[in-house]
């Protein structure tokens, strides 16, 4: 025989059409197992509605605490549709001002009512530069490739976050600066470039991965101070592919040995670790043979450049129509016109060159940032001239 089914409602008709019998309110509770108190709210409800009062009832609150009575809703609305510009502090006040006697919501819920009606304006994302890497070189000649890189954070025994700055040559595994910094801020990094530069030479380019202060996702092209400086150095960029740390494998190697040697366990403070660095710096070029060198020191093969650091001077674009310095907040100032360009940089000498009917070229050095017109006053970015799709490469 079959499970014979019931409802709540069915159950709770049964109960009451045994009260009406005359059977006792206790006894039947108990049966039902359910309390006292609601078998009277049961027999209540259904006095009062009939078969429809033994169903199920909402729970939605008769009341919600932060909502708005809906005259003030539709006021707010009506004022929106007559200033279709104004937003919500503006709406607010003008309820406070126009109508005193009316609750005044605050301007976040002046704001929800818009937004739920479809009326806030999105403002448009600002476009984020997507890494996607660069054409990559394997050169056999030092100083044609350097590599640089932050090896991974570490605590000092001072509780200070140590962020070692690391350069090698390419070619010979050289391992040309070894920093402990305190940070990765580009002012740090430069002091070090500088301080190689002016010791070893200028490579021809540098391979880095996207982090800081080497790329930026919010700059044109990811250019950052860095980046740029290295562009008026004469030194072409390679950067790596965002999770693919085998691009730069050789380097990524020296880092495992230096974690191991010159890391565990942390010296107790910065100067302390400098000289565990240093330590490290001369064992690892002039004694520790290398299996990919055949046994001989990188600094056996290694030579400094002969392109000596003589600094940057000022740029000149003779062929354009204006030559103009990139404000600190990254602009270009035509006459009254504004065109914002990257803080990147700052400070930098661009051309201006027209290609059309007010439509006008801007170029760094020998690059093309993009075209921007009179009326936006807008950069369109050009086809990125520092990147290129990556080339197939196995780990080195």
């Amino acid at each position: 025989m079959p499970w014979r089914e019931c409802s709540k409602v069915e159950e709770r008709l049964r109960f009451v059409a045994r009260l009406l019998d005359g059977e006792k309110m206790a006894v039947l509770c108990r049966e039902f197992d359910i309390s006292r108190k609601t078998g009277y709210k049961l027999f209540s409800r259904f006095k009062d509605c009939g078969l429809q009062g033994l169903t199920d009832r909402s729970r939605r609150p008769y009341r919600q605490a932060n909502r708005l009575p809906f005259q003030v809703e539709k006021l707010i609305l009506q004022l929106k549709q007559e200033h279709p510009s104004w937003g919500a502090p503006k709406i607010r006040e003008r309820v406070r001002r126009k109508y005193s006697d009316v609750p005044l919501p605050a301007i976040s819920t002046v704001h929800a009512v818009l937004d739920r009606h479809g009326l806030v304006t999105r403002g448009r994302k600002a476009r984020r530069y997507k890494a996607t890497g660069t054409t990559l070189s394997r050169l056999t000649t030092p100083n044609d490739l350097w590599c640089a890189d932050y090896k991974g954070e570490f605590m000092l025994s001072n509780r200070r976050y140590c962020y070692p700055l690391t350069v090698t040559d390419f070619a010979s595994r050289y391992l040309i600066g070894c920093e402990a910094l305190s940070s990765t801020r580009a002012v740090y990094a430069f002091s070090v470039f500088e301080r190689i530069f002016k010791d070893f030479g200028l490579p021809k380019a540098i391979r880095t991965d996207n982090g800081t202060p080497f790329a930026s996702s919010h700059s044109l092209f990811g250019l950052t101070k860095l980046s740029v400086w290295w562009l008026r150095l004469g030194i072409a960029l390679e950067r790596t592919m965002p999770a693919h740390p085998q691009q730069n494998g050789r380097h990524e190697r020296m880092h495992r040995t230096l974690k191991q040697e010159a890391t565990k366990p942390a010296a107790k403070n910065f100067l302390q670790q400098q000289g565990r660095f240093d330590t490290f710096l001369e064992g690892f070029n002039n004694e520790r043979p290398h299996e990919a060198l055949d046994m001989r020191y990188p600094s056996e093969l290694y030579r400094p450049s002969p392109r000596f650091y003589q600094g940057i001077g000022e740029l000149d674009y003779p062929f354009h129509d204006f030559t103009i310095t990139v404000t600190a907040c990254g602009r270009i100032c035509i006459g009254t016109r504004k065109i914002n360009l990257s803080t990147a940089f700052a400070g930098q000498n661009v051309g201006i060159r027209q290609v059309a009917d007010k439509i006008w070229l801007v170029s760094f050095m020998q690059y093309d940032l993009g075209f921007f017109d009179h009326e936006t006053c807008r950069i369109t970015s050009a086809e990125n001239p520092f990147s290129a799709k990556v080339l197939p490469m196995s780990p080195v």
